[in-house]
């Protein structure tokens, strides 16, 4: 695997072609990002159980593992990380295929590195319109709010939302176990003694409002 140092999140690219793997790191550190390189799908897989991508470029024919493989073992249809699937035999059943699974969009080689990293940043722009939009979902005053940070208002409108420790930790590109972190110490400043009583001082401001 291949690292770089950025500040602007880590792209996963898995491709067997080291060519690819190399052109798309060198810009895409450009760019900002920390770029980690596979070979084939199996070690993507096994990273994505400890760290959660910004972004996912799959090549779809790989050894050992396809692409479309990849796609399905990540349940990528629900896995915020956007994934692309990259072909150089792309045709309209793949795409079909790989859309149907979870991808965002299918690149084709030859491709211009420069472009597919404006499409990067086009897809995790998104990806920060509807975080921001679930934190506008929350109650504009609640008891406590002032003492939250900018991480934990995004973690409490995912608790809020009815998110699992999981589904929040993809939602905002963190793991289970951080966003458990953040949810005992988001309890702590609330004054809440488990997660229904969260909700509830979450949401008492806002009934008063509709009432």
């Amino acid at each position: 695997m291949n690292q770089q140092l950025n500040h602007q999140g880590e792209i996963f690219v898995a491709d067997d072609d080291p060519a690819v793997r190399e052109a798309l790191a060198v810009v895409l550190a450009l760019e900002g990002y920390t770029v980690t390189s596979f070979a084939e799908g199996a070690s993507l897989l096994e990273t994505t159980r400890e760290i959660m991508p910004a972004c996912i470029l799959l090549d779809v024919h790989m050894p050992g593992i396809s692409g479309l493989e990849v796609l399905r073992k990540l349940n990528a249809r629900n896995f915020t990380a956007p994934i692309f699937i990259i072909s150089g035999r792309a045709d309209i059943p793949m795409a079909v295929d790989a859309i149907r699974h979870g991808a965002l969009d299918v690149i084709e080689k030859p491709f211009d590195a420069a472009a597919v990293a404006r499409r990067i940043g086009e897809a995790l722009e998104a990806r920060k319109r509807r975080t921001k939009a679930a934190i506008d979902s929350l109650p504009r005053h609640f008891p406590g709010q002032e003492l939250l940070t900018p991480r934990e208002g995004e973690v409490l409108s995912q608790i809020a939302g009815g998110a699992s420790n999981k589904e929040a930790g993809r939602a905002l590109g963190i793991s289970p176990r951080t966003i458990e972190v953040h949810r005992a110490r988001i309890m702590e400043k609330l004054g809440a003694k488990n997660t229904a009583d969260l909700v509830r001082i979450v949401l008492s401001e806002r009934r008063l409002h509709s009432a």
